[in-house]
């Protein structure tokens, strides 16, 4: 049994989505961040640093976006969410996801403008590509979330980032992307800014 501990439109969104996209069956634990949930002992005792995503596999806990989004594209093959079998698109995921860990996701709190130098490479990197790395991966679903979350806040012109736009378009074409956008604003929206 799998069981997503999440935050709307947290990072938590990207397992979110990959969950739908696999068609899992799945238990949805929303946390609040302004009722504190995640900081509250039951949580803490699944999740001692009170972040999300927190997925739960048979009651084993699951962090950290890349390692839940690799779980889950290792464990549901026919999803196709990994090209298997080929080491040097593997290689170009995990490039993709270190990437989003350590330059793009912290690039937020470093301020606008650092954030635009971010994007731009992110922008850059992903060109005129249709997808990440050639095939729609969890690479493009943690790509997609991340550039949601900065959209939203910042609202770039397209015209700024050409090639992430294209994909955040793409992205919202997607059943998956619409599905968990749809819960997750229905539940609402607590993210710091």
């Amino acid at each position: 049994m799998l069981a997503l501990y999440f935050a709307p439109g947290s990072s938590a969104m990207a397992p979110h989505i990959a969950l739908h996209e696999i068609g899992a069956r799945f238990e949805s634990r929303p946390l609040s961040f302004a009722r504190q949930e995640h900081r509250a002992a039951s949580y803490l005792a699944i999740n001692p640093e009170g972040k999300v995503p927190t997925l739960l596999v048979d009651g084993r806990p699951l962090t950290e976006v890349a390692a839940i989004l690799f779980y889950l594209a290792r464990r549901y093959p026919e999803a196709g969410l990994l090209p298997m079998g080929d080491i040097e698109a593997e290689a170009q995921i995990l490039s993709w996801m270190s990437f989003l860990a350590s330059t793009i996701h912290p690039a937020r709190r470093q301020g606008i403008e650092q954030a635009r130098v971010a994007y731009g490479l992110a922008d850059q990197r992903l060109g005129s590509g249709e997808w990440a790395v050639g095939k729609y991966s969890i690479a493009d679903i943690h790509l997609f979330r991340l550039f949601w979350r900065f959209r939203n806040a910042a609202c770039p012109e397209p015209s700024e980032f050409p090639a992430l736009s294209a994909h955040y378009d793409r992205m919202m074409m997607r059943d998956a992307v619409c599905r968990t956008c749809a819960i997750e604003a229905k539940i609402g929206y607590e993210l710091p800014v």
